[in-house]
């Protein structure tokens, strides 16, 4: 079984209980998740099955879209609705004009610190090992991109929002930041991932539809099958002999591909090809090498 599972992840798990409960129901081990959500936030996750693990890379580091709920007024050591206040309560809420301005400033790239009470790793530990322990947390910021972030309703002390963002963009971070500058505190209370990469919530399933589905037996009502991943990048297909070779993960000759007559012709911006078998199996990624006239594997799938 080997592809990607897309799960509508439900509040108050975790991605790895997300990833737990899909074991459970296919009775494989080798399952894994392509970016976390918060316990709080629901939405998007896209989990990985079999050889699909392989291709991480590919789907972690895509845009994301969320919506989602601020709380403003105070601020909190999570900065979310689960953590404790650490800002005394304010009612002198902005205006819709001061609150579009803050949030304006927050378009483009910014530097962003994570949360203290995070699973982003300082020296191999999880910073909120750290914070729980009452442990100093390192600071150091990520440059991350918002493509927008914009308000959907705003009845104070509430603010619905939607934001477009870059991969490792933390959005209770944002909910805090945007506190600041508005001299109130905000919190995040609600979240949900609508979009990663190429796919969006209108494709994923709750744990319990996979269930149902897994135990009628219809796994293609689920599972998006390897073949059809990484269509960005042109489908090569190998011969016999292309087959075992890449299968030892050694550079393929010009003289095993079946559909391109030579490296010239592959389109001219394919930094990275999709290498078939003559039966339809996806066999590996691979590169290019015009200095050796072969196609070198880099991540082999078979």
């Amino acid at each position: 079984m080997d592809g990607l599972i897309l799960v509508d992840k439900p509040r108050g798990f975790t991605s790895h209980d997300a990833v737990s409960e899909v074991r459970r129901i296919l009775g494989s081990r080798k399952i894994g998740h392509f970016g976390t959500l918060d316990p709080l936030a629901t939405g998007v996750l896209i989990l990985a099955a079999g050889k699909a693990t392989r291709l991480f890379p590919y789907f972690s580091k895509e845009d994301k879209v969320y919506e989602g709920r601020f709380r403003l007024g105070f601020s909190t050591d999570t900065y979310d609705s689960e953590g404790r206040p650490d800002s005394p309560q304010r009612l002198d809420f902005p205006n819709e004009e001061l609150l579009a301005g803050a949030m304006s400033k927050f378009e483009g790239e910014i530097l962003q610190f994570a949360p203290s009470f995070s699973a982003k790793k300082f020296l191999g530990k999880p910073l909120y090992k750290l914070a729980r322990a009452r442990q100093e947390v390192p600071s150091r910021p990520s440059r991350v991109f918002i493509s927008y972030f914009r308000a959907k309703k705003y009845a104070p002390p509430f603010l619905d929002f939607e934001v477009k963002c870059s991969s490792g963009t933390y959005v209770r971070s944002l909910a805090h930041n945007l506190g600041q500058v508005l001299g109130c505190g905000a919190h995040l209370t609600d979240l949900r991932r609508l979009v990663s990469g190429r796919f969006d919530i209108s494709q994923c399933l709750r744990l319990e539809e996979i269930r149902g589905k897994a135990e009628a037996g219809k796994t293609d009502a689920f599972l998006i099958p390897l073949e059809v991943l990484l269509p960005e990048f042109p489908k090569v297909v190998l011969d016999e002999v292309g087959k075992e070779l890449v299968r030892h993960g050694r550079p393929v000759p010009p003289g095993r591909i079946q559909n391109f007559s030579s490296l010239e012709s592959f389109p001219h911006q394919a930094t990275v090809l999709r290498l078939f078998s003559q039966r339809g199996e996806f066999l590996a990624l691979a590169r290019p090498d015009p200095g050796q006239g072969t196609l070198r594997p880099f991540v082999v799938l078979s």
